[in-house]
């Protein structure tokens, strides 16, 4: 099996190997940022880690160039933790196990990090290369990207002397990414209440579904386990007296769940629980046999399946819970009108756990026009008011406009065109990218995002291709190298 430190470039993957021996997932970065302050001690850059968890070195300009505007190369530290298996919270303490499988590269059972991990990569490799030309460069290494973008919110602006700034965040070769949506995460609740109800205990989950980036993937029909989880129950509540014991799905509000269980006290009709259950796979095999082919509804009664007395969810409690599953707002709301093919507002749920008095949901809004976004938040918090609940947003970020007249954008298209021979795709991103938050600081910075073919970030499937790298890191080095930025 080839090892992925001698890929080629290996001056890219053997770093990229090294960052996934450190566990950095959301909230859990400060090793890999101390990662990078050594390496770049090791090279004698100047390096500095900000309050936030930020981490920015600096390379001085080579001979000649050192009069040329300054450029920024960014990425963030952490990455999203998905495990096939549903534990993705090992991943917090365990380094990631990248495997080359073809011309890609992948994990074991895990998501890769290759979001933003290669990006990272690359801007270490060139950062230790003495070989290039660069004017003045800061590399700016951001926290908690995935879960809120807070490394860049912290990050003070006046900290970097750079007004032309490439971030490698991006998915898609041969794109330039000029734009993106806003978002802001929701945190939801229900209180709930508990009586001593006797009754058999039965578990249904979901499972064996694709998942992917709630952001990139939105638009792939994709099934979301809580969402089906909430639908099974609701049709078995049409035959089958029942109240929940526990329920959880997904990971994190950004990746579409893969995963759901729920613990449920039947009461009454528990004969009519498997024959309902079939027919709801029947349903979901059917619907989801173009996305999600392998998707599972298990259905398992407790030990001899005999009545027992438990602290069970009450009735009127449990209807509100399902009720919130199937009539939250949830998926795409909107298509872009200018860009067809484009998420225009969308938002995931992403998380759900039934606690002993409460009910929780975590949700990721995205929308490119803001008020839609700002309407999203009040249905979310009409939907919990109806049924005694409430919502709580936070982690807000601005969309990035497009700019075409971004002289940043011109010097890569030119260079683009020198090494690919044709003119790049300049998009726009349903994802969140950091740019928004830079450019909402500084408006007078100049943005684009660019980086290498990754399939399936924030899923177990997560893999990066390995000649897409080697032609993106040759299309970075040479836009560093170009001499066309303007003179400060």
């Amino acid at each position: 099996m080839t090892k992925i430190s001698e890929l080629e470039p290996r001056e890219v993957f053997s770093l990229f190997d090294a960052v996934c021996a450190i566990p950095h997932g959301s909230g859990n970065t400060a090793a890999l940022a101390d990662f990078c302050l050594s390496f770049a001690k090791e090279h004698g850059l100047e390096a500095e880690k900000d309050a936030g968890g930020n981490v920015i070195i600096r390379r001085p300009a080579t001979a000649g160039r050192e009069g040329e505007a300054g450029l920024i190369l960014q990425g963030h530290l952490d990455m999203v933790c998905a495990a096939q298996d549903g534990n993705a919270a090992r991943m917090a303490h365990e380094p990631v196990h990248p495997v080359a499988d073809g011309d890609r590269v992948t994990a074991q059972g895990t998501s890769l990090g290759a979001d933003n991990g290669i990006g990272l990569a690359m801007i270490l490799a060139m950062l230790a290369d003495e070989t290039l030309s660069c004017p003045p460069m800061e590399a700016v290494f951001t926290a908690d990207e995935e879960t809120g973008m807070y490394g860049a919110e912290a990050l003070e602006l006046s900290r970097l002397h750079g007004r032309r700034l490439i971030n490698l965040d991006s998915e898609e070769e041969g794109c330039i990414t000029v734009g993106c949506a806003g978002g802001v995460r929701a945190d939801c609740s229900l209180p709930l209440c508990r009586v001593r109800t006797e009754g058999v205990r039965c578990t249904v989950s979901v499972g064996g579904l694709r998942g992917g980036h709630s952001g990139g993937d939105i638009t792939l029909g994709r099934g979301n386990a809580c969402r089906l989880l909430g639908r099974a129950l609701r049709t078995l509540a049409q035959d089958v007296r029942f109240c929940l014991l526990s329920v959880t799905g997904g990971t994190v509000e950004n990746a579409i769940p893969v995963q759901a269980t729920a613990e449920i006290l039947v009461t009454d009709g528990q004969e009519r629980v498997m024959p309902c259950m079939e027919r709801v796979q029947t349903c979901f095999a059917d619907e989801l046999k173009y996305t999600d082919t392998d998707v599972t509804l298990t259905c398992t009664f407790g030990g001899d399946a005999s009545r027992a007395v438990c602290e069970a969810v009450t009735p009127d409690d449990t209807d509100a819970v399902l009720f919130l599953l199937c009539n939250l707002p949830n998926g795409v709301q909107h298509m872009s009108p200018l860009m067809p093919e484009l998420p225009q507002t969308s938002l995931n749920l992403g998380v759900m756990t039934l606690e002993d008095t409460c009910f929780r949901t975590q949700h990721s809004l995205r929308s490119s026009v803001a008020t839609q976004k700002e309407w999203m938040q009040t249905q979310l918090a009409d939907c919990l008011r109806r049924v005694g609940g409430t919502a709580q947003f936070h982690a807000d970020y601005p969309a990035w406009e497009y700019h075409p007249d971004s002289p940043l954008l011109a010097e890569i298209k030119a260079v683009y065109r020198a090494q690919y021979g044709s003119d790049p795709k300049v998009i726009a991103t349903h994802g969140g990218l950091e740019c928004g938050l830079f450019v909402h600081k500084a408006p007078e910075l100049d943005c684009v995002s660019i980086g290498p073919d990754i399939f399936s970030p924030h899923s177990a499937g997560e893999a990066v291709s390995i000649p897409s790298v080697g032609r993106t890191y040759a299309f970075v080095r040479a836009v560093v190298a170009s001499k066309n930025g303007k003179t400060s």
